[in-house]
Order: structure tokens, then sequence, then C-alpha cells
């Protein structure tokens, strides 16, 4: 198996890269997120990198880090998963924001991801939710992650109003996470508006 892949990039595009390693060119399919933040033609980079088998084919699969790889191979073991659909979905996300749809049950989070409908969004939340709770995203634990700690008293009710807003519940979870849950609701759920509005 092909842990990681360290050379020079020859070609590289938004779903491809090919590295030069002691004179084998690779074949490297990737993440739009990986492949623009990879560096140009000529230069050295290092992908950790996924072997799919299959009766017609052998590709291989390369991301950025070692919680991203953990996290596509998490992706690919939900039923209706494939390497295509996993790459999508870390296209559009990062290792952290899926764990943190996860927990919070955010099926549409995973809907902008290209090739996931609604009935596989739904199935991917549902199933990476126990996963996601064993801390299984990578090193991305529950615990670790801001705001995926169920809130309570007025976060909980500041979370409600936002969503009830038009914000998904991992938007308003990660907003109301970064402030002081002391705070009346009214004052967390200006806060939060006007951090989400600057992001957006």
């Amino acid at each position: 198996m092909i842990y990681c892949l360290t050379g020079e990039v020859l070609k590289k595009s938004p779903e491809q890269v090919v590295l030069s390693c002691g004179g084998v060119g690779y074949q490297v399919q990737v993440p739009a997120s990986v492949a623009g933040a990879l560096p140009a033609v000529g230069k050295q980079a290092t992908l950790y990198t996924h072997m799919n088998i299959t009766d017609n084919d052998i590709a291989l699969y390369g991301f950025a880090g070692e919680d991203q790889l953990a996290c596509f191979k998490m992706l690919i073991s939900v039923s209706g998963v494939g390497p295509k659909v996993g790459l999508a979905i870390l296209s559009v996300m990062t290792p952290e924001r899926i764990a943190l749809a996860a927990s919070a049950g955010d099926h549409k989070a995973f809907t902008a991801a290209n090739g996931v409908g609604n009935k596989l969004a739904q199935r991917l939340a549902l199933e990476l939710k126990d996963k996601v709770g064993k801390g299984l995203v990578g090193s991305v634990g529950l615990e670790e992650l801001p705001g995926a700690a169920a809130p309570a008293g007025n976060a909980a009710q500041a979370m409600a109003a936002l969503v009830s807003l038009g914000y998904s519940q991992s938007e308003a979870a990660l907003a109301v996470a970064r402030l002081d849950e002391s705070l009346p609701v009214e004052e967390l759920i200006k806060l939060a508006l006007r951090s989400m509005a600057g992001r957006r």
C-alpha cells in the first residue's frame, strides 16, 4: 500500500495531479481544495494517498494531510458513497466542517457537494454521527470541535432562533460556540449574526 508520495508536480488540474517520484509519474485524483493549495508545476509536494482497486481500475486518491485522508476513508465507508463522491464532499468541506455537520445532524450541508442528493445526505449525517462521536474523523473528536457539544440555556435558544432565520444547524452552532453563553439570548443572536455576516 502506498502511504504517501513526495515528488515534483508534473501536471495539475482541479481533479488530479501527476507527481514524479523516483522517475515514476503517479496520477492521483484529488479534491479541488487540495489541487488549489498545491505548489506550482516543477515544485515539490507531498500527498497522503488511498489506493482503490476495483475489477476494472486501480486509482490513487491524494490528500493534503492525514486527517483529510482518514475523513475520506470514513466517508467511503458509508453505503452509497464511492471515491468520487468522497472527493466531491472534501472539495467543498473540511474534515472539521464534516464532523460538525454530522454531529449537528445537518444533512443539508452535504448537499453542497456534486452528486449528493437529499437521501444520500441524510444517510451521511446519520451514519457519520456515531463515527464522529468516537473521534473517527482523523484526529477530530467531537469534544475537540468548537460548538459540537450540545448547547444549553441561552445558547440553545439563540441557536434555535438562528435556525428559524434560515441558517443551518451547524452554522448556528459554530457561531454561538464562539460567544460567552452567559450573555442574554438577544445579545447572543445579535453577535452571532454579525460574525456570520462577516464570513459570507
